[in-house]
């Protein structure tokens, strides 16, 4: 792999990285502590919307990451036929 491949490879694993941190933090700060009032006037599975999304949501969205940071990875060494 030449100097530029490396690059573009770098560049496209921490642009992931970084998009996917942005969404863990929109979960976790924004929808789980500061919009939580706003969010309880919503009625989800018969809970509050803002404590469902601090006590499960939040987890389900968070494993789902793990996935698509696997699979998107995936792709990307493929994409730069990188062997493991």
């Amino acid at each position: 792999m030449d100097e530029h491949q490396l690059r573009s490879y770098w560049r496209a694993n921490t642009a992931l990285i970084r998009n996917l941190l942005i969404v863990w933090a929109l979960v976790s700060i924004v929808f789980s502590i500061l919009l939580v009032q706003p969010l309880n006037a919503i009625r989800f599975f018969g809970v509050p919307f803002g404590f469902w999304m601090a006590q499960q949501g939040s987890i389900l969205i968070f494993v789902a990451l793990i996935f698509i940071y696997a699979f998107q990875m995936d792709k990307l060494d493929r994409k730069y036929n990188i062997r493991k």
